[in-house]
C-alpha cells in the first residue's frame, strides 16, 4: 500500500487535520489528480486559515489545473496569511509565484 492510500485510509478513519489533508493533496499534486488535490488543500486551509505551505501548494494546484486566476486569488490570500502569522519566507514565494502568473 503506498502513502497515498494510507493517507486516504486515515481520512477514512476519521483522523482529519490539516496535516493530512496537506500531506494528501501534496501526493494528489505528484499524481496529476489536481481536483482532488484542491479538494483537500482547500480543507487545509479551511482548517487551519494560517497554515502557508497548504496555501502555496493550493496555489499551485490551481495552476497545474489550467485555473491561473483562481491560482492567483489564492496566492493573494496565502500571501496575507503568511504574512499575518509571521511566515515572511512563505510570503516571498508565493509573491514570486504570483508575479509569474501575472506575465
Amino acid at each position: 500500500m503506498g502513502l497515498r492510500e494510507n493517507l486516504q485510509l486515515m481520512l477514512e478513519r476519521g483522523q482529519d487535520s490539516p496535516l493530512l489533508r496537506y500531506s494528501y493533496g501534496l501526493e494528489c499534486i505528484k499524481a496529476g489528480n489536481f481536483l482532488a488535490a484542491i479538494d483537500h488543500l482547500r480543507k487545509a486551509v479551511e482548517q487551519s486559515p494560517g497554515y502557508s505551505a497548504a496555501w502555496k501548494a493550493l496555489g499551485k494546484a490551481h495552476a497545474s489545473s489550467g485555473s491561473p486566476e483562481r491560482a492567483a486569488e489564492i496566492y493573494e490570500l496565502g500571501i496575507a496569511a503568511a504574512q499575518k502569522s509571521g511566515d515572511i519566507q512563505a510570503a516571498k514565494e508565493m509573491s514570486v509565484f504570483l508575479k509569474r502568473l501575472r506575465r
